[in-house]
């Protein structure tokens, strides 16, 4: 058995431990909200947060979060930054198919809640893992500098 700390909760796992994370959220449990991108840990559609840092659910096993806490993007509108982040997502109208905008937004949040007033370099260098191919990065950069200002306001 896996312990793990997901979305706040204590949960005992049974799956092998060499499983990776992002199979035992989408398949086990039925948080399809972390998606499938590349596999490979290269494109960011599967970020998740472990233990607050960002890390690739593809290429995470469950062995490697034993005792963590695990946040999918399920579970971030049950804090400040996480909501925060979601409405400046809505207010500037980022997503188009979707398809990455979980691991984006886990990406956007982790970043605000390490440098809260980011500049446009520091946007591009912790969202440079997560690919869009939708071509939002401007609307993306505009939403986390919307979300910095509505926290600072707050």
């Amino acid at each position: 058995m896996t312990r793990i700390i997901l979305n706040g909760r204590p949960m005992r796992l049974s799956a092998e431990p060499s499983t990776p994370l992002l199979w035992v959220l989408r398949d086990d449990l039925g948080l399809t909200g972390t998606k499938y991108g590349c596999g490979a840990g290269l494109c960011g559609a599967c970020t998740v947060h472990v233990n607050s840092r960002p890390a690739r659910a593809c290429t995470t096993t469950l062995a490697a979060v034993e005792g963590k806490r695990v946040t999918t993007v399920e579970g971030v509108d049950f804090d400040r930054v996480g909501r925060a982040v979601e409405d400046a997502w809505v207010r500037n109208d980022v997503a188009q198919c979707g398809w990455c905008q979980a691991g984006q937004l886990m990406s956007a949040i982790a970043l605000l809640r390490t440098v809260p007033r980011p500049t446009d370099r520091q946007i591009d260098e912790a969202m440079a893992g997560n690919l869009c191919r939708c071509g939002t990065y401007q609307r993306i950069r505009a939403a986390i500098k919307d979300a910095a200002l509505s926290l600072q306001l707050s």
